[in-house]
């Protein structure tokens, strides 16, 4: 079947069976290789990506949900204030080890700043527990979390003035 996709802001055909998880979509068919395949069971968040503003895991996702859907990946990140602010802060504080899980990582950080633009460490800690990351960078994904918060909340104030 033939599907239209909304990808970063970009309409996107993509030729595939209705029940194909949209990470393979992005992947084999879009060539967008950001998203990660961890587990393939919604249960380590490599693969996630945003549905019209929400952080959802692509490896379980099937394509034919998505015809009307705004879908953001890694590669579009950077298109919004807050994910700009995460990858500077990612770099500044030099949270990735391995890197693997990291795409699934700042967009789940991505989502929770978008519905909570200054989060406590428990409101991390809670949102971010289904992303797993084997090289244990977690102190440091909070840490850079709160520094784009604050980074964020600084360029609100500063424009205010």
């Amino acid at each position: 079947m033939n599907f239209s996709l909304n990808v970063n802001g970009k309409a996107r055909k993509a030729d595939v069976d209705a029940d194909t998880p949209l990470l393979w979509v992005l992947r084999d068919t879009l060539g967008l290789t950001g998203a990660k395949y961890g587990c393939g069971a919604v249960m380590c968040g490599a693969c996630t990506v945003h549905v019209d503003g929400l952080a959802k895991r692509a490896c379980a996702l099937p394509v034919s949900l998505l015809q009307d859907a705004k879908v953001q990946t890694i590669e579009g990140l950077a298109d919004s204030p807050a994910g700009k602010a995460l990858q500077q802060s990612w770099v500044e504080l030099q949270v990735v080890q391995c890197g693997y899980c990291q795409s699934g990582q700042l967009m789940q950080a991505a989502a929770l700043l978008q519905s909570n633009p200054q989060p406590s460490d428990a409101d991390i800690d809670s949102v971010m527990s289904g992303n797993l990351c084997r090289c244990g960078t977690y102190h440091r994904i909070r840490a850079a979390i709160k520094h784009a918060a604050q980074a964020l909340g600084a360029g609100a104030q500063g424009s205010t003035a």
